[in-house]
This record gives structure tokens, C-alpha cells and sequence, in this order.
């Protein structure tokens, strides 16, 4: 049977059965058609207090579980992902607008995550360590306890699976709160997989919800620790929130990620590799290339080859449609993507194709000379917007590319690739990609951001997840009581 063909889900919250959550319900609405897909519980902070006593109690027992069987439990979610592919990408497709390829990429990715992860629990987790006194002494890892994962709209499931995957593979409990946006792909899809994987009721948890939600979870006493992804601005807040609350976060947001495009490279295939980067998933990724910086001797001829490699590509209804391109996830999106593309017009940038919409469909935007003071510039676009701006030298290539708040990812196109990796080391980016652009993601590689993009890497790899989701314990052992002056 498919996961969610028995409707249960609908307008529920998971807390280890469906329930009605205490704010009502959340209507899921195609952005493609308008059309509405059903409804989802809305939780309120009542209900995060409540799954917050009910996590921290039923993960006791699942830490406590021999490893091998939370690994096998890992196993079994990636292998419920792979056979249900084709369910997943169709929500994938009605709910966030992600074209076929895509929603193969994040159910493929999504399961790796799964996998990746039932290899922690039986990864080594401590260390001997040297003592001056007549003992054992060593350090351990164990579980942080309770995990609070915010997730977002644009790449529901790997951006929430990443974190949910090794929490809970390292022994604790999860409560996650989907984006309501996307709340059937990337918060009841996991229900039910993580359901028929065999984790125990109570240990993962689904709370849909607003701003009032993610605060709630933040502060709940519980909750030891947050994985937030989402926007710069809510981040901070998350952050400051997190601080006072004593508790760790770990946070991946915003980003305005260049794609450095030297002089020396086939103009071509090096704009087919920025369209890419910009126009995948409608520039709907964190990580898409925001800025093309073009070597002054090829700019005009890459700005040219882009817009005709752009300028017809099918935009529209990706479940229904052989399209390149999907709708913007909401009216507010687009109307601010418009508002950037707008003003940097207005700044001196000149439109070479697209600045237009219909409905939520945002045709592909190339903006040529883009000022360095221009919104398109300085801010993160977060829709399918190719500023392009020429540089003349390596030192000022390697200050545009710095000259934001942003450090997520960073591309640069060159022969001499030696050449290009001393550039990066200018550059201050979590990720650094060498003749390919900005988005790229596998399960096995850190991912993080800097600057205002986040804390860092704090997902992908054992080492990444075992410091993001366990506490470091010192633990020393005597065979007799010592003895002490008084």
C-alpha cells in the first residue's frame, strides 16, 4: 500500500499515532494549480510540550536498544523511500513545484542520508584517555536526548532528513516542524516511513507549524538541541533564542553563493554549468548560484550565450508538464523576487530575458552589468534570477566574491584548476566547487555555511553528526575507594 494512501494523515499531527493537533488544520494548496491537496494538522506550543515529555521519556528506551537494531531500523526507512519514489516525487512535484529529476535527486539523497546514518551506531564513540591518578579514564559520546529539527519549504525532505536520519540513529528522539507549505512531503512522508521502520511511538514526532511553533520548540525545556535551516533573518533569531535557552543549534541558512567564471574557459559549456546552478528548482536553493561573476574579456558573450540557453526553456505544472521550470512557492516569494529584479533595474542592471510572471510561474531572468551596490547583488535572490557582473583582475574578483555577509557555496570556472583553488582560499565559503557551479550535495559530505550563512558543517559525515547530536561525557574508574585527608 502506498504511505499515505489510507488518508489518515489528514488533518493530523503525528506524535506516534494521528491526532488532531490543538490549532486546527493548515489547507495544502498546489502552487501550480491553486488546487487544494488536503489538509494537514496545525500544532500550537501546547502540542510541543507535550511531544517534548513524550520524546524525552520514550528516547530513554530507544538509546537503550542494542545498536544493531536502531541501524537496521535506518536501513529499513531508506529502503521505504527507494520503494516509494514514486509517491514522494509526486508530492514533491504538487506540494513544493520540484520538476521530475529533481524529486529523483532528493529521494535518492534522501534515502542515502538514511543509510549513511545506520552506519553511526556502531561507530566508535569514545576514547581512552592518559590519567595521573590509579584509574581508567575516558570520554564518551552520548545522546544529546531530545532534537528539534525546523525544517524548510524549497528541499523538504533532504533538508529535514539530514538531521532527523543521524539523531535518531545515535540514540535520540526527534520532534520535527515541517514547513506547513510542505508539510505532506516533507513532514507525513516521514511519519509513516519511520512508522512502518519500526521506530518506537513517540520517538519521532510531526508538529506543523507557524513561527509560534518553532519558538515553542526552541525554548522547550526538553529540547536539547535545534537543527534549524531556513532564512538568515529567522536563523538569528533561532540562534539568539537557542543561547539563552543554554542549548546548542546548528544552523544552515541563507546564501548569495558566486559562480567566478575566468577568461580561459569554453564560454559555452561554462554558461550551461551557470544556468544550471541558478535555474535549478526555480533558483529555489540555498545554495544556487546568486552571482555570476564574469571575467570582463568574456562577459558580454556569456550573458548573451546564457539568455539564449535560458530564454525558452518551459516553464509550468511539474507534475502535469514536461517543464525545465516550476511555480515560485507562494505569491509573497514571488512578488519579493520581482521587488529585487525590480530594483536593480532601477540600480542599472539591464534586463536580458525574463523580469516577468504568470501567476507563481517566474520566467527565467537574466540581468546583465549588474551593479555591486544593486538588491540583485547584495541580497539573496531565492528565485530563478542570473545577475551577471564582469570583473577585471583576481584581486577584485576575489573581493566581489567576499563582499557579501554570505559564505555558503562558492564555483569557480578555470583551466588551471591550481589556480582556482588559491582563489578560494580568498574566499571565506563552507563549500568550494572547482569547474562546476554552486549546488551540490551528497550524504557523505559536510555541509555547512559561514558568515551569515550559519555555524558551519554541522551535517554530512560521521564526524559532523556524531559532534552535532551527542554530548561528550568523562567518565573514570577506580577498582578501590582512594583516600582522601578528611
Amino acid at each position: 500500500m502506498a504511505l499515505l494512501e489510507d488518508g489518515a494523515w489528514r488533518g493530523k499531527i503525528w506524535t506516534g499515532s494521528w491526532t488532531d493537533g490543538s490549532g486546527g488544520t493548515y489547507t495544502a494548496v498546489e502552487p501550480a494549480t491553486g488546487a487544494e491537496l488536503g489538509e494537514v494538522g496545525k500544532a500550537t506550543p501546547a502540542d510541543v510540550e507535550k511531544a517534548g515529555a513524550r520524546a524525552a521519556q520514550a528516547q530513554r528506551e530507544w538509546a537503550a536498544l542494542p545498536f544493531e537494531q536502531r541501524a537496521a531500523v535506518l536501513r529499513r526507512a531508506g529502503d521505504l523511500l527507494t520503494e516509494h519514489a514514486a509517491e514522494i516525487k509526486e508530492w514533491l512535484a504538487r506540494e513544493s513545484g520540484a520538476i521530475q529529476p529533481f524529486g529523483d535527486f532528493q529521494v535518492h539523497t534522501s534515502a542515502q542520508e538514511c543509510y549513511e546514518a545506520s552506519a553511526l551506531p556502531s561507530h566508535p564513540y569514545g576514547e581512552l584517555l592518559r590519567s595521573g591518578s590509579p584509574r581508567l579514564s575516558f570520554a564518551r559520546r552520548v545522546p544529546a536526548g531530545v532534537v528539534g529539527v525546523i525544517a524548510p519549504f524549497n528541499v523538504p525532505t533532504i533538508l529535514a532528513i539530514r538531521a532527523i536520519a543521524p539523531a535518531l540513529a545515535l540514540g535520540n528522539a526527534v520532534v520535527l516542524k515541517p514547513d506547513p507549505r510542505t508539510a505532506i512531503c516533507g513532514g507525513a512522508v516521514f511519519a509513516r516511513v519511520f512508522e512502518e521502520a519500526g521506530v518506537p511511538a513517540g520517538v519521532f514526532q510531526v508538529l506543523p507549524g507557524g513561527a509560534d511553533v518553532g519558538q515553542a520548540l526552541v525554548t522547550d525545556p526538553a529540547v536539547r538541541v535545534i537543527a534549524f535551516t531556513g532564512s538568515t533573518k529567522a536563523g538569528r533569531s533561532v540562534g539568539a533564542l537557542a543561547g539563552q535557552h543554554l542549548k546548542r543549534a546548528h544552523l544552515e541558512l541563507g546564501g548569495n553563493s558566486a559562480l567566478i567564471v575566468m577568461g580561459d574557459v569554453d564560454v559555452t559549456a561554462a554558461a550551461s554549468v551557470g544556468a544550471w546552478g541558478t535555474f535549478a528548482h526555480q533558483g529555489q536553493i540555498c545554495m544556487a548560484t546568486s552571482r555570476h561573476l564574469v571575467h570582463e574579456s568574456i562577459a558580454e558573450e556569456y550573458t548573451a550565450i546564457l539568455t539564449s540557453k535560458v530564454e525558452n526553456l518551459p516553464v509550468g505544472d511539474t507534475w502535469r508538464d514536461q517543464v525545465a521550470l516550476g511555480p515560485i512557492i507562494d505569491a509573497g516569494q514571488r512578488d519579493r523576487v520581482h521587488g529585487l529584479v525590480t530594483a536593480s533595474i532601477d540600480s542599472g542592471a539591464t534586463v536580458r530575458t525574463g523580469g516577468t510572471y504568470e501567476g507563481l510561474f517566474y520566467r527565467p531572468t537574466v540581468l546583465g552589468d549588474v551593479p555591486v551596490d544593486s538588491p540583485a547583488y547584495q541580497e539573496e535572490i531565492f528565485g530563478p534570477v542570473a545577475p551577471v557582473t564582469p570583473f577585471s583582475s583576481l584581486d577584485e574578483v576575489a573581493a566581489m566574491a567576499a563582499g557579501t555577509e554570505y559564505g555558503l557555496s562558492l564555483g569557480i570556472l578555470t583551466r588551471d584548476v591550481y589556480a582556482g583553488l588559491q582563489l578560494a582560499e580568498r574566499i571565506p565559503s563552507g563549500l568550494v566547487h572547482i569547474n562546476d557551479q554552486t549546488v551540490n550535495d551528497e550524504a557523505v559530505a559536510p555541509f555547512g555555511g559561514v558568515g551569515a550563512s550559519g555555524t558551519g558543517s554541522r551535517h554530512g559525515g560521521p564526524q559532523a553528526n556524531i559532534e552535532a547530536f551527542t554530548e561528550t561525557q568523562w567518565v573514570t574508574l577506580r577498582g578501590d575507594l582512594p583516600a582522601y585527608p578528611f
